[in-house]
């Protein structure tokens, strides 16, 4: 057993590249973005404070992942470390990157309608069961049969056999959908990616081969989020639209999956978690209860940030308090993952 994975300089020089590069070419990308007109189009149900947001450049996604690519292949290639062993740090990126083509598909469609509509639902799931699907494939193929076992806490171990990779799949649908709707204030998906990112490159399981310099992809996201939230604060000069929300929830995904952390990813993304199923939550009463013009509402409005709003809270507050949040699940994870992780010395 080993303890906490430690700071290394690939981590340190992730970070700090992906941090200054965001930084640096940040104010060129919005200025590219403005001039190809991808603005943000406003849904007409949001709040009537986000009206202000209309036209805000969107797209920003582009430069989170741009980065985190770019830091990760330098560290690479200054380290000389060859593509097969570091095969799990690149289907990592390769998954996160694949996401952030079907987001940039998804925004690009709503500029150019010129409302807040994309990619039909249906079209959106369809392509997330493809690239879940090829990430599964090449699972089957590179990891050993030890994989497929989910520790649930010190001593309690599953094989969940052939179900493993179903449930893969759904971890990683199911992730980048709620990354993708809590990306609806500013520098709210952003810093909380920041601190989960961190957390999970502190407890994946790095001894298996391959898995040596998989804390360099999330320590490569934090910095380019951190280097993101500069423009992306309150007031935001850029989003990063679908294209950074859903890469981040599948890449987040992905690499807790190598790294053997699936349970530990839920506690991490807690504050995702609960704003996907306040979605599904009120979707699933109003149907019940009389449908969209009479069906009863838990909440004011969903995603769950949108209730605190009309509830009167600014959302400079609404999104600091969900980073408190993000940060109790960051160090509720630190606590029990010795637990859960046989790896990890308690």
């Amino acid at each position: 057993m080993t303890s906490y994975n430690t700071f290394t300089p690939g981590d340190i020089g992730t970070l700090l590249i992906s941090l200054l590069l965001c930084i640096y070419l940040g104010p060129a990308v919005i200025r590219f973005l403005r001039w190809l007109k991808f603005g943000q189009n406003i849904n007409e149900d949001a709040p009537e404070t986000h009206r202000i947001k209309q036209g805000t450049p969107t797209m920003g996604g582009l430069l989170i992942v741009g980065v985190v690519a770019i830091s990760v292949l330098v560290v690479l290639a200054v380290g000389r470390s060859n593509v097969h062993a570091n095969a799990s740090l690149l289907a990592v990126l390769a998954v996160f990157v694949l996401h952030a083509c079907l987001g940039f598909l998804d925004d690009y469609l709503k500029t150019k309608h010129g409302k807040s509509l994309g990619l039909k639902a249906r079209q959106k799931l369809a392509i997330q069961v493809l690239i879940a699907a090829a990430f599964i494939f090449w699972r089957l193929y590179s990891a050993d049969r030890s994989t497929t076992a989910i520790t649930f806490w010190s001593g309690v171990t599953v094989d969940l056999g052939p179900w493993y990779y179903l449930l893969c799949a759904l971890w990683m649908i199911g992730l980048s959908n709620a990354a993708n709707l809590t990306d609806g204030l500013d520098g709210l998906a952003t810093g909380l990616t920041v601190l989960a990112s961190i957390g999970l490159s502190l407890t994946v399981f790095t001894m298996l081969p391959g898995n040596e310099q998989l804390p360099w992809f999330g320590y490569a996201l934090a910095g380019a989020c951190l280097g993101f939230l500069w423009f992306n604060a309150y007031p935001a000069k850029v989003f990063m639209g679908d294209t950074g929300s859903l890469a981040i929830g599948g890449g987040l995904a992905a690499m807790a999956i190598v790294g053997k952390q699936e349970i530990l990813l839920l506690v991490l993304m807690a504050v995702f978690l609960m704003e996907m199923f306040s979605v599904i939550i009120q979707v699933g009463v109003v149907k019940l209860t009389g449908g969209r013009e009479k069906g009863r509402r838990i909440f004011r409005m969903t995603p769950i940030h949108h209730h605190f709003e009309k509830l009167g809270w600014p959302e400079t507050v609404v999104v600091a308090r969900f980073w408190i949040l993000g940060s109790v699940a960051l160090c509720i994870a630190l606590l029990i993952a010795p637990y859960i992780s046989p790896w990890i010395n308690r």
